[in-house]
């Protein structure tokens, strides 16, 4: 492993992927994360001089913590309030929220402290653009590349605001898409964010087993999304993104969403869970029946589950996207109009900091439209398949690391079979 934490050939890949809790101790190598800093920002930087942009200009959450190592909670993820620059070579600007600039300055001590301004621009329209506040730093920003010898060349962003892409081009400066740029950094995860993603799964795996147990008549969907959540943050989640849980009449069409509905003996019933710890990210279906199942809910679990198999058998380095998606049946053979009313439900994504990396996995997209599959991304796959009552439905879902001889699959829970809770 070089300086960076690069994987490299003398990772063990023979030897089970760490998951060794949330603490740091000295008798044991753990999550180094001075290493994995340097690896993210060597990463970004080479993303970016691979490409044809001078800068990058990040305004998704996601990229600024990958290149900066800052995360103020995730009340900002949707406020469009924060933005970094990567100019050229230059160290990382951080444009942040008040006074967690300051804090940055005291407690981020890898990044050079007169990069760590205070700043604000739109907070999606409700700081009217009017007020100035864009045409600032967009001239501000344009000073910058100057500053880094990079004027001229195109700026990568990422997404913003209407109104900042104009006052970015009102300064001079040549927006293109930087999130393509980002997500080629991105979609190769050190040994250190291999064991945030497999520490992620391992608190997932003991929800199931808790979901498992409570799961009986006079539970409600929500009931569970309740008592997951507070287990979640017990086991030190730093962001419960949302738990679907769908039971009965429910399950199809899969409506991605939980209600107050009330389990009932006999339902067939899957939940995912998306949540993260020190940020990144698990994805992770499971389907249960309550009491008893039929033989066409069986059924639909023993197809669901030979798709993802098939899938999974074909993940190694050097394979196509599009050899995984041929793997999953077309839409029409499992009741869908046509691809996109069923994208999603046999599918592939990368996780990482986001919860949809690189690659996707789609016959939407894949087949005309490949990437290749290499050592050390991680992502999920899952599959979904109705059952012949019309309306019971079986979802898996399994988050794979791959290796340099094929894949690991770091989502523990068993699922080899429909499992069946508080059998009648």
């Amino acid at each position: 492993m070089n300086e960076n934490g690069d994987l490299s050939p003398c990772w063990q890949w023979d030897r089970h992927l760490p998951a060794l809790g949330h603490t740091a101790v000295d008798f044991e190598r753990r999550v180094d994360h001075d290493r994995l800093r340097k690896y993210r920002l060597a990463r970004a930087k080479q993303a970016l001089a691979n490409s044809d942009c001078g800068a990058l200009l990040l305004f998704d959450v996601n990229n600024i913590r990958y290149v900066s190592g800052t995360k103020i909670g995730e009340w900002e993820r949707d406020k469009m309030c924060r933005f970094a620059l990567l100019a050229g070579d230059s160290e990382p600007y951080v444009w942040d929220f008040g006074s967690a600039a300051v804090h940055h300055r005291v407690y981020c001590d890898w990044l050079d402290p007169a990069h760590c301004r205070a700043g604000v621009v739109g907070m999606r329209g409700t700081i009217p653009p009017s007020f100035g506040l864009m045409k600032r730093y967009a001239e501000e920003i344009a000073d910058l590349l100057k500053q880094a010898g990079v004027a001229g060349m195109p700026v990568g962003v990422d997404y913003a605001e209407t109104a900042m892409f104009r006052e970015l081009e009102a300064a001079g400066i040549n927006v293109v898409d930087g999130q393509q740029v980002m997500l080629d950094a991105r979609e190769i995860k050190n040994c250190d964010e291999i064991h945030l993603l497999n520490q992620a799964a391992s608190m997932v795996d003991g929800t199931y087993h808790m979901i498992y147990e409570e799961l009986k008549p006079g539970v409600r969907e929500s009931d569970i999304v309740a008592m997951a959540n507070k287990m979640l943050y017990e086991m030190g989640s730093d962001d419960v993104e949302a738990i679907n849980a769908i039971s009965g009449e429910r399950c199809n069409p899969h409506p991605h969403n939980f209600t107050d509905r009330y389990f009932r003996p006999g339902d067939q019933a899957f939940f995912d869970i998306l949540q993260s710890y020190q940020g990144y990210r698990t994805c992770y279906y499971r389907t249960f029946n309550i009491g008893r199942a039929t033989p066409v809910q069986q059924d639909a679990y023993v197809k669901c589950r030979e798709w993802l198999d098939a899938a999974i058998e074909l993940i190694r380095p050097g394979v196509g996207t599009d050899e995984v998606a041929s793997a999953w049946p077309e839409a029409q053979e499992f009741g869908f109009p046509d691809e996109l009313s069923a994208f999603g439900l046999q599918f592939g994504h990368g996780l990482g900091l986001a919860l949809h990396e690189r690659p996707i996995i789609s016959r939407v997209c894949s087949i005309e439209n490949p990437m290749e599959i290499k050592t050390g991304m991680v992502f999920a796959l899952e599959t979904y398949c109705p059952a012949a009552d019309g309306f019971s439905a079986a979802r898996i879902e399994e988050e794979v690391v791959v290796t340099d001889r094929g894949r690991e699959v770091i989502s523990l829970f068993p699922a080899e079979n429909l499992p069946i809770a508080n059998r009648y």
